[in-house]
């Protein structure tokens, strides 16, 4: 629960996460917009985006800018395609956003001006191509997000494979592309000497890359619709010593566990419940005081909201609060929940609830939807 905010960055080093952010831009023939880096001379080939800056209100404002520095234009953006957590033992874990772009004629690619520095070239290829192109963490997600449904995204991923919701339209371990690189592909073939060198090498480059932390939240109600809500001890936070009101979850072990796991993990700490969270519900993007100086936060926050489903009166019989942590629980109408919860925490309780009717997860920004 929330220890990340409790202590001092050193000791916090394990809940801290890279966020990035990445466009699909896809033309009238169903193709696909990849690009070449020119620094990268392992894995040279990708998708227009980049890494979240800390004075980003959110993704999509890092995907808007991004595309802005790398291609010369500002694109229109649809909804969020994907988000995909990903684990690797050579650097921190990265939340990546992919967003749809509306597709792009021939006169808008005319006018793509590329940052030289950027990308080295790019071509439209199709969906089976770009499978093969792109490493293969990022094929898994591109590759996901061009096969599923529209109507699914944005698409649940763990290390590029589908799960939660997306299993419903994605088998859980396709076979991947195999990965050839930009072999083939002329456009996307390096200069050799002619491409400058990385500015700094990989360990140096992930070093000076911002990180975010991110919490997972679930939703529980009872037969009557009434949410449950659990009451932090007083401790010195952001909102004083103020015992206030959340929903069940905490902080992402990130650099060890995924979103899902870190719900798991929590409730069962809190509540002393074996649950598996259910349907991903929101995504909710806390902005830090780089973005918005009217926030006390130091850092950007991403929050995953899991369906908990309908508790029972023995669950809630048998419930165990973690005594160090928690010092209540109550059942709230939601009327109750709105007076008693943050202006953000109940705009993504209300997201959660909206969204186990149909849709979703959603995509919100401090509370309120977006995109």
């Amino acid at each position: 629960m929330e220890a990340s905010s409790r202590v001092g960055a050193s000791s916090t080093s394990g809940r801290e996460l890279l966020a990035a952010a990445g466009v699909l831009f896809p033309d009238e023939h169903g193709r696909v917009l990849v690009v070449r880096l020119p620094y990268d001379r392992r894995h040279p080939v990708a998708i227009p985006g980049g890494g979240w800056e800390p004075t980003d209100l959110s993704p999509r404002e890092t995907a808007l800018r991004e595309i802005a520095e790398e291609l010369g234009f500002t694109p229109r953006l649809g909804p969020l395609a994907c988000i995909d957590w990903t684990l690797d033992d050579h650097r921190p874990p990265i939340a990546a956003h992919l967003y749809w772009a509306e597709p792009i004629g021939p006169e808008q690619a005319a006018a793509i001006r590329a940052d030289a520095a950027e990308i080295g070239g790019w071509v439209w290829l199709s969906p089976e191509a770009a499978g093969h192109a792109l490493p293969p963490r990022l094929s898994r997600r591109v590759t996901a997000c061009l096969r599923a449904p529209r109507t699914a995204a944005p698409l649940e991923l763990e290390d590029g494979w589908p799960a939660g919701h997306t299993l419903e339209h994605l088998p859980a371990a396709p076979p991947p592309p195999a990965y050839t690189g930009p072999a083939g592909i002329p456009e996307l073939q390096g200069h050799g000497a002619a491409d400058p060198a990385p500015p700094l090498d990989r360990a140096a480059f992930i070093a000076s890359r911002p990180r975010i932390r991110a919490k997972a939240r679930a939703v529980f109600t009872d037969d009557a619709g009434r949410v449950l809500l659990v009451r932090l001890k007083p401790w010195d936070g952001p909102r004083g010593r103020v015992p206030y009101w959340t929903l069940p979850g905490g902080g992402i072990e990130a650099d060890r566990e995924l979103p899902r796991a870190a719900a798991r993990r929590e409730v069962r700490e809190e509540l002393g419940w074996e649950v598996e969270p259910g349907r991903l519900l929101v995504l909710d993007w806390l902005p830090s005081s780089a973005a918005d100086p009217a926030l006390d936060r130091d850092t950007a926050v991403l929050v995953y909201v899991y369906d908990g489903g309908t508790v029972t009166d023995r669950m809630l019989a048998a419930i165990a609060l973690a005594e160090d942590e928690l010092m209540d629980w109550r059942l709230c109408e939601p009327a109750e929940a709105r007076a008693l919860l943050s202006a953000p925490s109940w705009g993504r309780t209300a997201a959660a609830l909206a969204a186990r009717e149909g849709g979703g997860p959603l995509e919100l920004v401090d509370g309120r939807p977006v995109g």
